[in-house]
């Protein structure tokens, strides 16, 4: 009986122990913490796991050293046993709890909340879908080392090693999609085709990317939906991404008017709206008459905007801005069907409004730069290099 309670007193005294050396080590690095980035993530996630891992350690070590008067006794063996697997437990969480501290030390040094976050958000991808992978290596290692201490599973190890070439086959035929899905989704991560908080629009629906794992994607959709797609789905299917190399964005707001619209008029409007709003990015602002047929004639404004968010509400506000502007300065432009009679010369009072603000004249020649988007001002000429090529003749841009 007294060496029962000799073996329950060490273990309390090496329980106490321990969590006193995880409390005096918690607050050195605590204090530490102020000075270090690492120390303060050290501090965070690290120290419940070190305190179970030390604590749990120390009682192994205690029982197995007090308790020589019972060496093969089956309590003794089971409880040793049971330590032992608690110390692979505690000292896997341990494990991943610094490799936590490592990655989210390094996601500090990208701020994700500035304008030009582009290169954040891949490091931010990257790092997340490595986390993913190596805490589910750990788990998975730390399994079959808990199995391997167990006689019978080390017995018919062999076994299974002269039957895993068969089984692989039959599981990675049983998993290929699940495979097809881990796959694409190291693909996405280390291809920089998407990235955390890119907006895209897949299947109709413009969202941005939320969440990124080994096996789906979640895009929250414009309306706060989620739509949720497997990651395989972004290796195999076209999809827009607005972010890729930026976040600046062109949006078009259209609309058919009559043969009437005074197209000058309508393009200073425009640029006198798009100056107003601190919604535009200053850009671009071309207004263009891109189609004629069927009676009307179709007016395509197109605009910028420093985000996708904020181009939404600029494209609505020019629609709203622009159908004011023809109903009440320009009705004779709104889209109309005409029935002419007895009149061969077309000399018909509705062709002879006068306008009621006096319109700019252009000299002969002259094409203003919010007329065209290849050209005209520094960013149309960026853009005609992209599309036409820098080594075309400047004639064939035209």
């Amino acid at each position: 009986m007294q060496n029962y309670l000799e073996t329950v007193a060490v273990v309390l005294v090496a329980a106490a122990t321990a969590l006193f050396v995880a409390a005096v080590v918690h607050r050195v690095t605590r204090r530490l913490g102020h000075r270090s980035r690492f120390m303060t993530e050290l501090t965070d996630h690290a120290h419940r796991p070190f305190q179970v891992a030390a604590t749990v350690l120390a009682v192994q070590f205690a029982v197995r050293f007090t308790t020589g008067y019972a060496v093969g006794t089956g309590w003794r063996q089971a409880l040793l046993h049971l330590l032992v697997l608690a110390v692979i437990a505690s000292a896997a969480w341990l494990v991943a709890a610094l490799l936590v501290v490592v990655e989210d030390t390094a996601l500090a040094r990208f701020r994700v909340d500035v304008p030009d976050n582009r290169h954040a958000r891949r490091v931010r991808t990257q790092v997340v879908m490595l986390r993913r992978v190596t805490i589910a290596v750990i788990v998975i290692l730390t399994l079959g080392v808990m199995l391997m201490t167990f006689p019978s599973v080390r017995g018919i190890g062999a076994g299974v090693l002269t039957s895993a070439g068969v089984v692989g086959v039959v599981a990675a035929l049983a998993a290929q999609s699940l495979l097809g899905n881990v796959f694409a989704g190291l693909q996405l991560a280390f291809s920089d085709a998407v990235r955390l908080d890119d907006v895209v629009v897949v299947e109709g629906e413009w969202g941005r990317i939320e969440e990124l794992t080994l096996s789906y994607v979640v895009v929250q959709i414009w309306d706060d939906r989620r739509l949720i797609l497997p990651t395989s789905y972004f290796t195999s299917t076209p999809f827009q991404n607005w972010t890729r190399t930026e976040a600046a964005v062109l949006g078009t707001a259209e609309f058919d008017v009559d043969w009437a619209v005074p197209v000058q008029a309508m393009r200073e409007e425009l640029r006198r709206l798009v100056e107003s709003t601190d919604l535009w990015d200053g850009r671009v602002c071309v207004l263009q008459a891109t189609d004629a047929t069927g009676g009307t004639v179709r007016i395509r404004a197109l605009v910028s905007a420093a985000d996708a968010g904020s181009l939404w509400d600029l494209r609505c506000l020019v629609r709203e801005h622009l159908v004011a502007w023809v109903r009440d300065r320009h009705p004779t432009s709104m889209p109309r069907v005409r029935t002419e009679l007895g009149d061969a010369r077309s000399d018909l009072p509705w062709q002879w409004v006068r306008p009621r603000r006096p319109e700019r004249r252009l000299a002969e020649g002259e094409v203003p730069d919010d007329a065209r988007l290849f050209g005209g001002s520094d960013d149309g000429d960026a853009r005609s290099e992209a599309f036409v090529g820098p080594d075309e003749p400047a004639e064939s841009r035209r």
